[in-house]
């Protein structure tokens, strides 16, 4: 498969009002849910598009309730870039399960737990291994 690198790109944009933000997540939501299927025949996952697309959701939920404009213009941004970068085969199958499908909530830890990991910062995470 040829890399298009203009494939998916977009024009920078600025929206004038959060209905017309809310309208680029929809349209976000819907291209990456759309790409589930390509996404998991690109990188030969071992998962189906069912839990690519459930994993999507997980995603956007994560920021659903995030109301500074600019915030939203920001990430609006990177997942369009994300999408860009994925479809066009951009990156490595460790990218795909690290950063998109490994979920990036850490358990609750008690304080002698953090205690006898060496820190108590929850700021940290720990780099993609790219094992699932």
């Amino acid at each position: 498969m040829t890399t298009i690198p203009a494939r998916l790109a977009q024009a920078t944009r600025i929206s004038s009002s959060r209905t017309e933000a809310r309208l680029r997540v929809i349209d976000l939501y819907r291209a990456w849910v759309r790409g589930a299927p390509e996404i998991c025949s690109l990188y030969a996952l071992s998962v189906s598009p069912a839990y690519v697309r459930h994993c999507i959701r997980q995603k956007f939920e994560h920021n659903r309730y995030v109301t500074d404009q600019r915030a939203i213009e920001v990430l609006l941004l990177k997942g369009q870039q994300e999408l860009q970068e994925t479809l066009n085969c951009w990156k490595q199958t460790d990218h795909i399960y690290g950063v998109l499908l490994k979920p990036t909530e850490r358990p609750q830890r008690t304080f002698l737990q953090k205690f006898y990991e060496g820190r108590d910062e929850d700021a940290v995470l720990p780099a993609a291994s790219g094992v699932v």
